[in-house]
C-alpha cells in the first residue's frame, strides 16, 4: 500500500515545481523530502524525477500519480473536516498562506491568538505572493489563503472555493520630507504627473494601478526605482528619491525623511481571506478568519504607516 505522506511529498513537488519549494510549504528539510520522493520510487519501482539542469521535473508517471494523491489528500480532508466538526473544537494542522505585509503586519497577533485559545490547533504560515494563493488553496496544498486585490484587478475566485472580506487597506502617497505635497491638506491624482516614481515590478498590480491611474489624467508615470518590497520603497522615498503610493498594512511608523500625503480618490486594497468550499465546515477555519477579522481593527494602520 502507498504511503500517504509520500504521496504528499510528490504532490508538493508538483505544485511548487522543486523539491525546495515543496520542503518549504510541507514545513520539511529539502533532504526529508527527497528521502520521500526516494522510498515511493522503491515502492512503486518508478522513476519519478528526473534531473533538468539544477533543478527536477516529473516523470509522465510521477505526474499521474501526483494527481490520484490529489484525489486521496481531499478524500483524507474531508474525512479530517467530519472529525474536527462532531468534535467541534479546532484542531488538527491549518496551513495558511499569507502576502508578504498580511504576514508581518497582521498574522503574528493571529497566530499568537490561535495557538493560546486553541492548543489542539497546530497552524502553520507560509509567505506566498498573492497571485498564488489561490491557486496553492484550490490544489489542496494550504487550507486558508489570505490574499489581496485591487478595483483594476478583482480577485480571481474559482469554482469551489468560498471567501470573505477581512478589511480594506487604505494607501497613502508617500513623498520625501520637503517636497510641495507636504504644504497640501490633500492631493489629486491629476496632479501626479511630472513625478519620479518608485513602485514595484511591471505585472504586479500595484504597477499596474500607477500605470493606468497616470494614463487617465493623461500622463505616463516616470518610473526611477523599482522594487519588490514596500519596505524598500519607503526607504527609497525617505532618501529623497522620488514618491510611491504604499498601502498602510504592515510596514509601522514611517522613516524620518518619508511623509504620507491623503491622496483622492483614496487607493484601497481589500484583503480576503479563502478556503475551499469542502473545508468550510471546520471549526478550525471558522475561528481563524473570525480572529482575521477582529484583528484587523487595530492592525491594519492609519496614516503614516504602510505596509
Amino acid at each position: 500500500m502507498l504511503d500517504l505522506s509520500r504521496l504528499r511529498a510528490l504532490h508538493a513537488v508538483s505544485v511548487h515545481g522543486s523539491v525546495a519549494g515543496a520542503a518549504a510549504a510541507l514545513g520539511y528539510t529539502p533532504s526529508a523530502v527527497s528521502q520521500q520522493i526516494a522510498k515511493l520510487e522503491r515502492e512503486t519501482r518508478t522513476t519519478l524525477l528526473e534531473r533538468r539542469g539544477r533543478g527536477v521535473a516529473l516523470t509522465e508517471e510521477a505526474r499521474h500519480l501526483a494527481s490520484t494523491a490529489q484525489e486521496l489528500l481531499g478524500i483524507v480532508e474531508r474525512a479530517e473536516t467530519t472529525l474536527e466538526e462532531r468534535r467541534g473544537q479546532p484542531s488538527g494542522l491549518l496551513r495558511v498562506a499569507a502576502f508578504a505585509s498580511a504576514a508581518r503586519g497582521l498574522l503574528p497577533g493571529v497566530l499568537a491568538e490561535l495557538a493560546d485559545r486553541h492548543p489542539a490547533l497546530e497552524v502553520r504560515l507560509t509567505e506566498v505572493d498573492p497571485h498564488l494563493s489561490v491557486d496553492l488553496v484550490t490544489r489542496g496544498v494550504t487550507d486558508l489563503a489570505v490574499a489581496h486585490d485591487w478595483d483594476i484587478a478583482p480577485l480571481p475566485v474559482p469554482e469551489g472555493v468560498e471567501q470573505a472580506v477581512i478589511g480594506d487597506d487604505l494607501c497613502d502617497l508617500l513623498v520625501p520630507a520637503g517636497h510641495p505635497f507636504t504644504a497640501r491638506s490633500v492631493v489629486r491624482r491629476a496632479d501626479l504627473g511630472g513625478e519620479r516614481w518608485i513602485c514595484q515590478p511591471p505585472g504586479r498590480v500595484c504597477h499596474d494601478w500607477l500605470v493606468r491611474t497616470l494614463r487617465a489624467v493623461g500622463a505616463e508615470p516616470h518610473v526611477v526605482h523599482v522594487a519588490e518590497e514596500n519596505h524598500t520603497l519607503v526607504a527609497l522615498v525617505a532618501a529623497g528619491l522620488g514618491v510611491a503610493v504604499v498601502p498602510r498594512l504592515g510596514t509601522g511608523p514611517l522613516p524620518p525623511g518619508a511623509v504620507a500625503v491623503p491622496l483622492r480618490p483614496t487607493p484601497v486594497r481589500r484583503v480576503h481571506a479563502l478556503w475551499r468550499a469542502g473545508a468550510a465546515r471546520r471549526p478550525a477555519i471558522t475561528e481563524a478568519v473570525r480572529t482575521l477579522q477582529e484583528h484587523w481593527a487595530t492592525t491594519s494602520g492609519g496614516p503614516g504607516e504602510c505596509p
